[in-house]
């Protein structure tokens, strides 16, 4: 299932990218070409941005990639190792349970009575990415926790080109 729920997080991520691109470039050109500013292309532009860093956050999260300050951790016995990272992972569930998921709603929710201004739709759509993606980030620490508890990742990377610096 997390297989799955990374390819439909990396063709959406894709997708968004390619929406962003044409957009910036349908902007660039009504504005230097045409010298006519595209009204929607900007407004557009910034959302898909906003939603292309929500998703690809959560495909990075899925990964374990994001940036993590682990040189104590590093020098901890693996018992205490594994201690740390369920921690670690269970207080990126609450922050994703709480900030996004609960806090997105209600942001969404007071978004919604907000027209957008070039675009069609309101303001709450923009915010809709905050608990779609707390959702999928929640459901990644999950998985995360219950790897670590299985033994299937390791706790903690063991990364040497750090220590070589």
């Amino acid at each position: 299932m997390k297989k799955a729920s990374d390819r439909v997080l990396a063709t959406a991520c894709v997708a968004l990218f390619a929406i962003l691109i044409v957009t910036v470039t349908w902007q660039v050109f009504t504005r230097q070409v045409l010298n006519e500013p595209s009204s929607w292309s900007e407004e557009l532009a910034k959302y898909v941005f906003v939603w292309l860093g929500m998703f690809g956050a959560a495909l990075v999260f899925s990964e374990r990639g994001h940036i993590a300050v682990d040189v104590v951790a590093r020098k901890l016995p693996e018992p205490i190792q594994r201690v740390v990272a369920v921690g670690v992972q269970l207080i990126v569930l609450v922050f994703a349970g709480l900030t996004l998921v609960w806090g997105g709603l209600r942001l969404t929710a007071v978004g919604w009575g907000q027209s957008l201004t070039a675009l069609p739709g309101h303001l709450g759509l923009v915010y809709l990415v905050m608990p779609i993606t707390g959702v999928i980030i929640a459901y990644y620490a999950l998985y995360h926790v219950a790897s670590i508890l299985r033994r299937d990742e390791v706790a903690v990377e063991t990364d040497h080109t750090a220590e070589e610096v």
